[in-house]
């Protein structure tokens, strides 16, 4: 498994660019989206939709993932 840091400057603007952030994260640490979704206590359909930018997915399963993966959601004034 990987500790290599994932990051990103700048604002993400769409679903799609942070499923795909999400999904290099867990690739990196190895995992399978299997093997994530039971770590981070979410259903592999939700991982699968949240990685493809699915616009629908559940705030409170998304903040689920970004705390196993060891991210950080921050918001700030444009």
């Amino acid at each position: 498994m990987s500790n290599q840091s994932i990051s990103r400057s700048g604002p993400i603007r769409s679903g799609s660019e942070l499923g795909a952030i999400i999904a290099l994260a867990r690739k990196s640490r190895g995992y399978t989206q299997q093997e994530f979704a039971d770590i981070a206590g979410v259903g592999r359909r939700f991982v699968s939709d949240l990685e493809n930018g699915k616009a629908t997915v559940q705030l409170g399963k998304l903040l689920q993932v970004l705390t196993a993966l060891g991210l950080d959601l921050e918001v700030k004034a444009r």
